[in-house]
């Protein structure tokens, strides 16, 4: 195989695996990022857990689908992950929620 070939396969399967995120996206209730990975959720707990003098972070999410290019099946029952950087926890809005505020009428430049 070659490297433009490699490089393809790479590419194709990118956009691939971000068509599946797009359409499975508004199954989950949640975002979460940690330092490795990206996952959809619709169940997350995160405790902060201390060892000596490190804290790390325990991340149980239920209903999960899995960003990753190399698995086979990203649907995932439970995931379990510790992290000793950030995780990011976004609960998705419903669009219904979404209201966008008017924008107030300004004179025009003089």
């Amino acid at each position: 195989m070659s490297n433009e070939e490699l490089e393809n396969y790479e590419t194709e399967s990118q956009m691939a695996l971000y068509n599946e995120y797009k359409e499975v996206s508004d199954l989950f209730s949640y975002i979460v990022e940690t330092d490795r990975r990206f996952y959809l959720a619709n169940k997350v707990e995160v405790t902060p857990k201390t060892a000596g003098d490190s804290l790390y972070f325990d991340v149980t999410m239920n209903d999960v689908w899995v960003w990753d290019i190399f698995r086979k099946s990203r649907f995932v029952k439970s995931v379990h992950v510790y992290s000793l950087n950030d995780v990011n926890v976004e609960e998705k809005s419903e669009r219904e929620d979404l209201t966008i505020p008017d924008m107030p009428d300004f004179p025009p430049p003089s």
